[in-house]
């Protein structure tokens, strides 16, 4: 199967202007993204997906492909159909452009579902919970799944909820088995196309979880297991930690 992995990158943002251009050990934030994902044993081409000439500009500066798109996109999954409508491929990785230490194997294990079971229309990662402090956090994303993998539901609320011993939660944590999702999803292309098209949902509205969407539309989402971690960049203060990380990687 062909593999495609796009990176939607957006110059506005609210918390940090221009990150995908943010120095990281002497190179854009977006090219270590670029060079981390290609480097994923089941990637055969990599394409950064951005409606700003700055971005574009630096990408084919390093040897990137990239493709430009309207700037009217309200997500970045319609930014990557855009994308995937211009493209031959079977399956379609989304890779946040926030990720620049993102692990290759991590790309890798969410991609294997689908390529193993052709019914399986979109999957993505999920790793444990570092602790009680993640679980109650409403930035940290929970996920649970069914016996066979399949996402149940995504949650910014800590589920699942332990009623026999909520009081003690952080004694009695590991008997969760509590999971957070990482943002790292894989379409087919098909589905992928005709993901925009479906109307929004009231638990994605409510939640201001995208994913909801297809499962509210009955879409199953496969969800990998992982114990790999990555440091995403939000802020400037993630940046220096991830300043830090890359420097290990030398």
């Amino acid at each position: 199967m062909r593999v495609t992995a796009i990176i939607p990158a957006r110059y506005a943002s609210t918390r940090f202007p221009g990150k995908p251009l943010a120095d990281l050990l002497g190179k854009p934030m977006i090219q270590w993204v670029y060079e981390r994902t290609a480097l994923s044993t089941t990637i055969d081409r990599v394409i950064v997906a951005t409606d700003d000439a700055r971005i574009a500009e630096v990408v084919s500066g390093f040897g990137g492909e990239v493709a430009m798109t309207r700037a009217d996109h309200p997500t970045g999954t319609d930014r990557l159909a855009e994308v995937a409508a211009r493209i031959d491929s079977d399956l379609v990785v989304n890779v946040q452009g926030d990720e620049p230490l993102i692990d290759p194997r991590m790309i890798d294990q969410a991609v294997a579902p689908l390529l193993a079971d052709a019914a399986i229309p979109m999957g993505t990662l999920m790793t444990p919970l570092a602790g009680p402090e993640e679980f109650l956090n409403p930035n940290v994303v929970k996920v649970v799944t069914d016996r066979q993998g399949f996402a149940l539901y995504f949650s910014r609320a800590p589920i699942p909820h332990p009623r026999d011993f909520q009081d003690d939660l952080a004694a009695r944590f590991s008997e969760l088995g509590g999971c957070k999702h990482i943002g790292l999803y894989v379409y087919r292309r098909e589905f992928l196309l005709a993901y925009p098209t479906l109307p929004v949902t009231p638990l994605e509205n409510h939640e201001k979880l995208e994913q909801l969407r297809a499962l509210e539309h009955g879409y199953r989402i496969r969800v990998a297991r992982t114990e790999l971690v990555s440091q995403g960049v939000d802020t400037p203060d993630d940046l220096e930690r991830a300043r830090v990380l890359a420097a290990a990687l030398r």
